[in-house]
């Protein structure tokens, strides 16, 4: 796994919707926030969808993210049909970047479906 940067969290920071992290899950690997700010802000949980290195080539519900994309260093695919929940607290500062507001939009619409929210 590439080093990324890390630093002391700021008095005040928080996650925010669309920023890629790096969080304590079974390894610590980068996700995607998806919790609103309003919820983040003052809960002590955060909803992520975490990124994987492997294609899945017969799952379309993992949108890809390319090299240089939100701050990763490799390709990566997002697990928008394993949305998890990660304390506040598993999430590492600085975030790695951040996702366009259109590929915010596909993985929305990922997840509805994966969910069946549709």
């Amino acid at each position: 796994m590439t080093a990324w940067a890390r630093a002391t969290k700021p008095n005040g920071w928080f996650p925010r919707r669309g920023e890629v992290c790096l969080v304590a899950l079974d390894k610590e690997r980068p996700a995607v926030i998806i919790s609103s700010d309003a919820v983040t802000k003052f809960s002590q949980d955060v909803c992520v969808i975490p990124l994987s290195k492997v294609e899945h080539k017969q799952f379309s519900l993992r949108p890809k993210l390319d090299k240089g994309e939100a701050g990763l260093d490799f390709d990566s695919w997002l697990k928008c049909d394993q949305p998890t929940t990660v304390e506040k607290n598993d999430v590492v500062y600085p975030p790695l970047g951040e996702l366009s507001a259109a590929k915010l939009a596909i993985v929305e619409t990922a997840i509805k479906t994966a969910l069946q929210l549709k």
